[in-house]
């Protein structure tokens, strides 16, 4: 199923569409860019989520590690005996 759009364009732009695609392709060459676009965009996005996620999560666990540290020296030390 499509759907008819309205969109303005430069000249330029038009110009270079018709040089690479043709003018009776214009419609598949904008939607090949529009998805590939998303498809980076949204890619970014959640890249940009994990990392800051890691960061809060990596000074949490960290911290944490560090409370318990000395509890699991101390079991290790007697599992060695």
């Amino acid at each position: 199923m499509t759907k008819r759009l309205n969109i303005t364009l430069p000249e330029r732009t038009v110009a270079l569409m018709d040089r690479v695609a043709g003018k009776g392709r214009r419609s598949r060459l904008i939607d090949r860019a529009v998805r590939r676009y998303l498809e980076t965009e949204t890619r970014a996005n959640v890249r940009a989520q994990l990392i800051e996620s890691y960061r809060m999560n990596g000074e949490f666990d960290l911290k944490l590690a560090e409370e318990w540290f000395p509890l699991e020296e101390e079991v290790w030390q007697r599992g060695n005996r």
